[in-house]
Parts: structure tokens; sequence; C-alpha cells
């Protein structure tokens, strides 16, 4: 046994197109004693593809809870660790963020190494604007609590990123349009592999092209922000149902003089302050 503690190794993997790996994550994975896979059986085509030989074991979602302990105890026995995901940087929608937090928490020496990435990929040649964004990764599979996440985004300014999985991507995009209205967005399919396909077009119209066409493969839907224009008109909307005296009342109830609150109705709603002075002396 080591009288040192090991190592663990974060090794992100092609996302399609086993050409995109980097030479220092192949030399990790050649020189480590364990590597712990997402999914071993899709694992071993990319090592075999590049001709290493290396123990493989088990991490994933149903049973790092277990499997996390026993990486652990090898880390601290000295062994040095390679984990990687399906596809793309461990710890982006996968348990690895568990396992970090594992070596985190017991002083164990860890080192992520960069590499592919589907979610930057997709929002570089989506055309829509890359700063700022959102990654939210998977929405919730019940779609009472997938509209409920959608609308904290509502008024968000910034291009959002989701990943969604083939069989409820209709769905999620009818949500997105329930809830954000038709704006642009762009869904990705198959990244990097032979069949990489790009459509554009607005929510409408992805709905549209998928209820025609079935969905196949993992998707990564890149969604515009908010327009400022947009955005006021909301606003705007908003206040058309509250009285004057309702909409200073909340302000008042909120602990804001009378005075300050006279100037921001007046502001929000676009109307004279006199307007709103004239209600606020019968409050």
């Amino acid at each position: 046994m080591k009288e040192n503690k090991g190592k663990l190794y974060i090794c992100p993997t092609p996302i399609g197109n086993l050409e995109d790996i980097t030479l220092r994550v192949l030399r990790i994975l050649k020189a480590v004693d364990l590597i712990a896979a997402e999914d071993t059986r899709h694992s071993i085509k990319l090592l075999n593809h590049y001709g290493i030989q290396k123990p493989l074991t088990s991490y994933h979602e149903h049973n790092k809870d277990v499997k996390g302990t026993l990486l652990l105890e090898k880390l601290k026995a000295g062994e040095e660790i390679a984990l990687v995901s399906d596809a793309g940087m461990p710890g982006i929608s996968d348990p690895g963020a568990d396992l970090i937090k594992l070596c985190i928490e017991n002083d164990i020496p860890f080192e992520v190494l960069p590499g592919a990435t589907a979610f930057t990929t997709a929002l570089v040649a989506s055309g829509l604007p890359t700063m700022p964004f959102s990654f939210e990764g998977f929405l919730d599979r019940e779609k009472k609590n997938r509209k409920r996440r959608l609308e904290t985004l509502q008024k968000d300014d910034r291009t959002i990123i989701f990943y969604e999985a083939p069989h409820r991507l209709v769905a999620s995009l009818k949500d997105m349009h329930a809830v954000f209205g038709n704006r642009k967005a762009v869904a990705a399919k198959e990244l990097t592999k032979l069949h990489e396909e790009f459509i554009r077009g607005t929510l409408e119209d992805l709905i549209a092209y998928f209820e025609d066409k079935t969905p196949k493969g993992e998707f990564v839907i890149v969604v515009e922000g908010v327009s400022p224009e947009s955005l006021k008109k909301s606003e705007e909307e908003k206040w058309k149902e509250f009285s004057i005296q309702d909409h200073l009342l909340m302000y008042i109830r909120e602990g804001m003089d009378k005075k300050e609150a006279v100037k921001r109705v007046a502001k929000e709603r676009k109307v004279g302050k006199r307007e709103v002075y004239e209600v606020s002396i019968h409050l």
C-alpha cells in the first residue's frame, strides 16, 4: 500500500468524435491505477480505440453513494483514479461533482483537466449572444416542476442553455414556448459527429420540426434571453393589473415612504407624478 494519498483526475472525454481528446487526458488514462466510468460499456470503446488497458469500475447516479465511499478509500490508500463520464466534462449533469466534494471534504488532491463540453460547443455555434449566458442542464421530468423552473428564467436576459433527452424534447419546447413566448432558439444534435445538425428558428419552428420528425439522440437547446423591449412591455402589462392606489399601497406596506412611493409608481406606470399624488393624499 502506498503511504501518500492518491489523486483523482477529472478527465473530459469526446462528446462524439473520438479525436476530440487531449494528449494530456490520454497520458493520465494510461498512468492511473483505476478508471471510474459513468458507463463502463461505453467507456471501454474509447479505451480500446486508444489501446488503453486499465481496470474499470462504474460510478453513476444510482451507485454514487456506495461507490463514492469505496473510491474515496482507494484514494486514501494511495491509488490514482481517473473519473470519466459518457461524454464531455465529468461533474456537468452527472455525479462527478459529488466525488469532487468528497475529495475536498477529505483533503484528497484532485485535478480537473480541460476538454470537450457539449454546451459551450452548441452555444458558440448557435449564433445567439454568447455573453452572458446561463447553463441550466436538464430540466425536471415532471411538467409542473419543469414549468416552475422555466418561470424563474422568464425575465433572464442571458442566453439560456438546456440539455434534453429525445423523448422529452417536444414537451420541454412547448413548455418553453408557453413561458418564454416565441423566442429565437437552436436545437443542436449529434455534436461533432458525422450527422451533426443545428435546427434554427423560433421555439414554434422547433416544435413544428420535431413534431414532424421524431427526435433522436441527445440535444442541446439554446434559447435567447428576454429582450429589453419584451421586458419593458411585460412590466407595463403587469402594472395594468393594479390600480394606482394598490400600486402605492404595495410599496408603502414594504416600508417605502409615501413621497418615494409616488415617484416609483409614476415612473413604473409612466404617468405624471401629480396624478399619482392626487391618489396618495387619500391614503
